[in-house]
């Protein structure tokens, strides 16, 4: 009974470092950073001098210590993966620790020491390759955030807005969407200031702050959202243009129809000028721009020019202050007529913040650029929302029928009603009727019609919508690129190509123009904002909670260049966002949370190898160093014992099966400690610690791996016990595999071994000694393809019905080649877990037991308690177990009474016992009394006759006891025996011999078991 292996190399299981933790897939998800090794090359070989002049100056300096120590450099902290350039690596501890004939024979300067990302320096000097695009902060992110905010709503919803609200209260929507995108702006300062910032935008920051759990969710939406917002404003253009239509008596099908037809040739010429890169899409913007500040001017002359008498009947009049004051207040009308239903329409207007972070990898300075043009843009922006909403209030109505019949004389105001009676205009009929087309709540073209000269408008109109369009078509592509290319979800990396100089994601671009096109479709503005404004305040939430949680954990990575920013700010920034979420339309609310849900859900349980150094990390590091501070002060209790073992597996690729056994018992409830006591001349080392690690986590065994060099195994046990752990969090039991060469090994090993068990009793720690039945190395047997002897007994219970959804059902079929399986992987079915508990130790002989019985595959055994007793006495006995049983509460099986221990064991079994130890005996006959003397002092591990013949009868019952277990265990699924205490002057070999006899002749894994004396169970509540 044990392990069925595959084939594999022993690569790796040598020399380990200590202190690295294992997880499993029920644990904290554990991310392993992006292997550079190789393509890391180290050159020690003589340099022409030539060559060496040619290189930098600052590559060439060298430490005062050493002529191949390096000095700082910046260039030896730049990302190993960036293309296209040189990468400096220092020398590694071991090349400086190096003998000098070794290190200098070579003279290997700094400068030697590479890394090429493209190949090498002959790059630079045989053509100068094509340098990508690269924007300021004016260009890059200014003027490219101003565009997206002055989008549709800007032109076509604000004056509509201001009717239904009122100045005052649209002046608060504005404040109140102006606070939440510049808490956002000022966490997205925070962000991208802390670092380096490559493309990939708001995924990228939120991703690379709170790990790929949330960066993936967010990535996924904040892009869909992007696509929507090109489709937002493409509508709003096409609403333009049909109007425009309509007005010249020039309708292509219908009004609905007429909006589909034009935004789906927009999208279309958009979606070519974007593939025709990024430098005609930043021309583009430069036009739209101008055009932009030209129709402002246009709109502000308008407003103070003298209104003519068609402006008049259309309800202009000018700056009036009675038009201001009537517009200060609210006047709801219609389904849309509420203040969130207002917000909700607005807010899309201000989510242009993130266009310059989204094209965040096209920017020569991001970590400049994007705190500066961002700030920037909602400062202008804000000005110019607060200023079009209060002005087009005072000079507007809200309600002019357009007919110049209804003017009247100033002086004459009968059966008028109405802020129109005082300025000679009669539109009561109209507004008593609803049928008014004309003013601030009836005509979406205000802005055109109080302007000096409509056409530039227009041209505005056009700028604004098809500017934001743009900008969102462009930055969907970037963001969605970069989460393809972090391969955290399947089937997307299609999309995640890039082509040209600037890497331009054309198949990503042709993805989010179908998205738009699809919405496009709806060809209704005001029910695509709505569904905008969610998404991206799901994005403004995660971002603002992202810069909150990084400066909390106190990480010593978190150094952000941008200092204005508080964490609270940015958790009031996500608290007020996902507030909105709900209030604006909550269903729209409830789809985006159960999309980030359901794909944090995904990347959770896919755990994929990515480690960005998240705060999610520093926040595990922050709790679990509270948590152990806080532990230290907790004082112990019997019902918060947890058996935490140290388990001296060695390498633990060489005995899985001691690993998945006490992995079983520990997993999420306490502490394993995989030691390894390095005995020969190798190191500690790290990358072998890591391979170590990355074994366990495969196996999904949740442990630390530590590695110790000592000069024997009782010397590194002995510091193990002492040093390991932290607090609270320190094993309480030695665990290790029985010692199945002990007959061969010299005696000086058998003693080690032994003075290790006495080294953890004298100690106060439990002991836990696992033998099974081909032994628990598995080095000589791992080139073989398939060995018998650890093939799994499933002649007992094939059916199982049970599910393997917990998470140590046996996942054997899925485990990578290089894992071996064991008997402790398998489901057990309806065989017995057989515990002879011989000794009362304080439980821990039925606890292990309990714990394997919660397991998924242990569940279905049945537990068989076996005690000492007496004939006569044999039902009280049992009753009394049973009793003790029931309040401790255990689900057992049965408890049978061993009422024939005491008797003489089998004459084959005792000189099978006297021919093992036979090797380990003092020959006391055939040497005289001072010779005998001088062997007991220097080889006490050798029995001698007196000590033979006092501990016979011990000897006996151990032998006894085997008889009773291979009798009535010989179907069990695991023994567990009580582990006899031997007292200090027993010879090691003799306690060798009789753990030997103790657990000999059994098929399936026996554990010789013992705590401390102490209680750990009890059936007390306090």
């Amino acid at each position: 009974m044990g392990q069925r292996f595959a084939k594999r190399r022993l690569d790796g299981t040598e020399n380990l470092s200590p202190g690295r933790f294992s997880v499993s897939e029920e644990a904290p998800p554990q991310y392993s950073s992006y292997r550079t090794g190789s393509e890391t090359a180290i050159s020690m070989e003589t340099r022409r001098a030539s060559d060496v002049a040619n290189s930098r100056q600052d590559n060439r300096r060298h430490s005062i210590y050493n002529t191949i120590d390096a000095m700082p450099h910046l260039e030896f902290y730049a990302n190993a993966t960036a293309t296209g350039r040189i990468r400096r690596s220092r020398p590694s501890l071991e090349t400086l620790r190096k003998p000098v004939d070794d290190a200098e024979s070579g003279r290997g300067s700094v400068s030697e020491l590479q890394e090429s990302g493209n190949g090498s320096e002959d790059n630079e000097q045989g053509g100068k390759p094509f340098e990508p695009v690269r924007f300021g902060w004016v260009t890059g992110v200014m003027v490219r955030c101003m565009l997206n905010i002055w989008g549709v709503i800007l032109f076509l919803r604000l004056s509509w807005i201001t009717s239904q609200a009122g100045i005052l209260l649209t002046w608060l929507i504005i404040l109140m969407s102006v606070l939440v995108t510049s808490i956002t702006a000022l966490s997205v300062s925070a962000i991208s200031t802390n670092g380096r910032v490559s493309s990939g935008g708001a995924y990228f920051m939120i991703s690379r702050t709170l790990g790929p759990e949330l960066g993936g969710p967010i990535g996924v939406v904040f892009s869909f959202a992007n696509a929507l917002a090109c489709a937002l404003n493409t509508v709003g253009f096409s609403e333009t243009v049909r109007d425009l239509l309509i007005e010249n008596n020039a309708q292509i099908v219908d009004p609905t129809n007429d909006v589909r037809i034009i935004g789906s040739i927009t999208v279309t010429v958009l979606l070519l000028i974007s593939l025709a890169g990024m430098e005609w899409e930043s021309k583009t913007q430069i036009l739209f721009f101008l055009v932009l500040m030209v129709a402002f001017s246009n709109y502000f002359v308008g407003t103070v020019i003298p209104p003519t008498k068609y402006k008049q009947s259309i309800g202009i009049f000018s700056y009036r202050s009675e038009i201001f004051v009537e517009n200060l207040f609210p006047d709801w009308r219609g389904v849309d007529g509420d203040f969130f239903r207002m917000f909700a329409i607005f807010f899309p207007s201000a989510i242009g913040i993130l266009a310059g972070a989204n094209i965040s990898g096209d920017l020569k300075e991001p970590e400049i650029a994007i705190p500066r043009g961002t700030l920037m843009a909602i400062f202008w922006t804000t000005v110019s929302y607060l200023a079009i909403s209060s002005t087009v209030g005072a000079c507007v109505l809200r309600d002019a029928s357009g007919s110049l019949n209804d003017s009247m004389p100033l002086n004459f105001t009968e059966g008028c009603e109405g802020l129109g009676c005082g300025l000679g205009w009669n539109f009561t009929a109209c507004q008593q009727s609803g049928t008014c087309a004309y003013g601030l709540s009836n005509n979406f073209q205000v802005l055109i019609q109080v302007s000096g000269f409509g056409p530039l408008i227009y041209a505005g109109i056009f700028a604004a919508t098809l500017s934001s369009a743009l900008a969102f078509l462009v930055s969907a592509p970037k963001v969605f690129q970069c989460l393809c290319k972090d391969n955290i979800y399947p089937y997307i990396g299609f999309f995640g190509k890039g082509y040209g100089k600037n890497n331009e994601p054309l198949r990503a671009y042709l993805l989010c123009y179908i998205i738009a096109m699809c919405f496009i479709l709806i060809a209704e503005l005001n029910t695509i904002a709505p569904l905008i404004s969610n998404f991206f305040l799901c994005s403004y939430a995660l971002i603002n909670f992202s810069c909150f949680h990084a400066s909390i954990t106190n990480s010593p990575g978190w150094r952000p260049s941008w200092r204005y920013f508080s964490p609270w700010t940015g958790l009031f920034g996500a608290v007020v966002s996902v507030i909105l979420m709900f209030l604006l339309t909550w269903w729209a609310a409830l789809i985006a949370f159960g999309l980030i849900i359901f794909l944090f859900g995904y990347v959770t349980y896919k755990k994929p190898e990515v480690n960005w150094g998240s705060s999610v990390q520093a926040s595990t590091y922050n709790m679990a160093l509270s948590y152990s501070v806080s532990l230290a002060g907790v004082e112990d209790h019997i019902k918060n014992y947890r058996p935490q073992c140290l388990v001296l597996t060695g390498p633990p690729t060489l005995r899985p099966a001691l690993v998945d056994f006490v992995g079983t018992f520990t997993k999420n409830v306490s502490l394993m400690i995989c030691g390894d006591i390095l005995m020969d001349d190798k190191s500690v080392s790290q990358r072998n610690s890591n391979e170590m690690v990355k074994w366990l986590n495969q196996r999904k065994v949740r442990s630390f791996y530590t590695a110790f060099k000592a000069s024997s195994l009782r010397d590194g046990a002995q510091h193990l016990l002492q040093a390991s752990g932290l607090g609270k969090l320190k094993p309480n039991i030695l665990a290790l595999g029985f010692k199945m060469n002990w007959q061969e090994s010299s005696s000086k090993d058998i003693e080690d071994y032994i003075n290790t068990i006495y080294d953890a009793f004298d100690s106060n720690h439990g002991v836990c000694v696992l033998r099974m039945m081909d032994g628990l190395d598995v080095r000589d047997e791992l080139e073989a393809e398939v060995n018998q002897a650890f093939e799994v007994d499933e002649a007992i219970e094939s059916d199982d019905p049970i599910s393997d959804a917990d998470s140590d059902v046996d996942n054997t079929k899925s485990m990578p080649n290089d894992q071996i399986k064991t008997v402790f992987q398998s489901k057990q079915g309806k065989k017995t877990i057989d515990v002879y508990w011989i000794s009362d130790d304080g439980g821990l002989t039925l606890l292990v037991p309990y714990l394997l019985s919660r397991r998924k595959r242990w569940r279905r055994s049945r537990v068989r308690v076996f005690i000492v007793g007496d004939q006569q006495t044999m039902e009280n006995d049992r009753k009394e177990m049973i009793t003790l049983l029931q309040r401790f509460r255990l689900d057992v099986h049965d408890v049978i009474v061993m009422t024939d221990s005491e008797r003489p064991p089998l004459a084959k079994t005792m000189k099978r016992f006297e021919e093992t130890i036979a090797p380990f005996r003092l020959n006391e006959g055939q040497l005289d009394e001072r010779t005998t003397q001088q062997e007991r002092t220097e080889f006490p591990w050798k029995v001698s006759d007196k000590v033979m013949d006092a501990l016979r009868l011990k000897s006996e019952r151990k032998a006894r006891l085997n008889e009773i277990i291979r009798r009535n265990s010989k179907h069990a699924a695991l023994v567990l025996v009580s582990l006899p205490v031997p007292q200090a002057d027993c010879p090691s070999s003799l306690y060798m011999a009789w753990l030997n006899t103790l657990s000999c002749g059994l098929h399936c894994p026996v554990l010789l078991i013992r705590g401390n004396q102490q209680n750990v169970m009890t059936f007390y509540c306090q």
